[in-house]
């Protein structure tokens, strides 16, 4: 039913994580192989592609859904339907940013004070294009092809790049004067395809799966039993996604409790609670968390 289309390259093995987390294996002959499948009635066909490309060929229709960075969204400034971000494929909490810099030393603090015919360098021609004409400024853009952040005052007078944390810039004597974008993954849906009820419906079940997956990242299910003279000493102790699930032990004055909680607190949470008066504490993984 769908034509799906994914990321190759920086994001390629994180996505395909992801979709086997949420039970969609994508299955291919080798690595380098461009075509795939996912034994799913509902996804009729898998391209794995270059991100830059993604954007455009979905909006084009050649595509029913795909998966690629936001930033490669705005680029070709591709008409699709940004059914929901995917927050899988950073190392940190920061988020990844699009940005204007220039040299530390620049007098220029923000993307209008840039002159007529400034230079910049940029891997985003057509995002930088737009903003910068946004803002006023004449500029001649051109396409960069890599170490963009090394342009600069030879080949350029400003760049525009993606970072995270800006140390590379601080590294090359760059500093930011301006943010383009805020770049997250996004799964992103044909409008055409969007359109069509059982075409979407389709896409809303896949996209249950992912993100109950990415939900459930991180994530435990604790399991406890404990007497009622203790039972608010415990539920203090519990975070939960709402509130934690309690239930009256037969012919006993004690309670089963079940939450869901972040599994880095659990070296510390687990003694409290027998601290606390439970016993019987079981730990299991969770798969998927669909609220």
């Amino acid at each position: 039913m769908l034509r799906l289309v994914i990321p190759k390259g920086s994001l390629e093995r994180a996505t395909l994580q992801l979709f086997e987390d949420a039970d969609l294996p994508v299955r291919r002959s080798s690595e380098v192989e461009y075509k795939a499948r996912i034994d799913d009635p509902r996804v009729a066909e898998v391209r794995v592609l270059r991100p830059q490309e993604i954007g455009r060929y979905v909006e084009q229709g050649l595509f029913d859904l795909g998966i690629t960075g936001r930033d490669w969204v705005q680029e070709p400034d591709a008409d699709v339907v940004e059914l929901t971000e995917l927050r899988y494929a950073k190392a940190t909490d920061r988020n990844v940013r699009v940005v204007l810099a220039v040299a530390a030393d620049s007098p220029w603090t923000c993307a209008a004070d840039l002159p007529p015919g400034v230079r910049v360098q940029t891997e985003y021609p057509q995002l930088t294009a737009r903003f910068l004409a946004g803002k006023g400024v004449d500029a001649r853009v051109s396409m960069s092809y890599g170490a963009t952040e090394a342009k600069i005052p030879e080949i350029a007078d400003a760049i525009v790049d993606m970072t995270e944390t800006g140390r590379a810039l601080r590294a090359a004597g760059l500093k930011i004067i301006d943010e383009i974008l805020v770049s997250d993954t996004v799964l992103i849906a044909n409008r055409e395809s969007y359109a069509d009820p059982e075409k979407r419906k389709a896409m809303e079940q896949l996209m249950v799966l992912l993100t109950g997956a990415l939900e459930a990242r991180g994530r435990v299910l604790v399991k406890l039993n404990v007497d009622e003279a203790n039972l608010q000493a415990v539920i203090d102790l519990l975070p939960a996604l709402k509130a934690p699930t309690v239930s009256k032990l037969w012919g006993q004055d004690a309670y089963a409790v079940e939450t869901v909680v972040a599994k880095a607190m659990i070296n510390t949470l687990i003694p409290a609670l027998v601290d606390a008066g439970a016993t019987g504490i079981v730990e299991l993984p969770i798969s998927k968390i669909v609220a």
